[in-house]
């Protein structure tokens, strides 16, 4: 089964329905999740692709509000993760935290600063709540993506958010602090000049 944005809803909701029953977390302390991706993208109806294959955490909030690395998941929303799965016949590792897994990832190098308070957040029952990256930030993760994999969805995903030539900069600029090799640089010049930001291109050039 893939995700489309019913049942990444119901999926949510049964996590978060497992959450509460087996008292993992306390609904004055609920388990909170930063969602960037497809799955963010489709349950905000920020684009027009159905599916997804997975829900991609990028980060997690403590109670206090301040971001924390997702690397390593905790264990027991891990497993409950895993039951979700084979009620609904969904992959299980549906839900995981591959953005920001290991020294490399998004969170381990530096999220887009001000990405808290751009948040849409959304309680799945009293033990989870799902905070979903904005447009402006997923523009920035697209940016990355886009170059980092070449043509296929993240390029199709970037172009469909419609990026004013401000964002897609301010996304370029992030991109390279993600990698600031000069091969990774010529790349993302070749993709401004292709979305058309000739002049974008040419400051990230020089």
């Amino acid at each position: 089964m893939i995700l489309d944005s019913s049942s990444i809803e119901l999926a949510l909701r049964l996590l978060g329905e497992r959450l509460e029953k087996t008292g993992v977390t306390r609904p004055d302390s609920p388990y909170q999740l930063v969602v960037c991706g497809g799955a963010a993208l489709i349950y905000c109806s920020l684009v027009s692709r159905p599916t997804t294959r997975d829900v991609d955490i990028v980060a997690m909030l403590s109670p206090s509000g301040e971001l924390v690395s997702p690397d390593p998941l905790p264990e027991d929303l891990r497993e409950l993760a895993i039951q979700v799965a084979r009620d609904i016949d969904l992959p299980s590792e549906w839900l995981n935290n591959g953005p920001s897994k290991e020294p490399g990832g998004l969170f381990q190098v530096g999220l887009p600063e001000g990405l808290v308070g751009r948040l849409s957040s959304r309680d799945f029952g009293r033990c989870l709540r799902v905070h979903f990256v904005s447009r402006v930030d997923q523009i920035h993760f697209k940016v990355f993506a886009a170059v980092d994999s070449g043509p296929g969805r993240h390029f199709e995903d970037l172009k469909e958010l419609k990026p004013t030539p401000e964002e897609l900069e301010a996304g370029a600029r992030w991109a390279l602090l993600q990698d600031s090799s000069e091969g990774f640089r010529a790349m993302l010049v070749s993709m401004l000049q292709q979305m058309g930001c000739q002049d974008v291109a040419q400051r990230i050039q020089n």
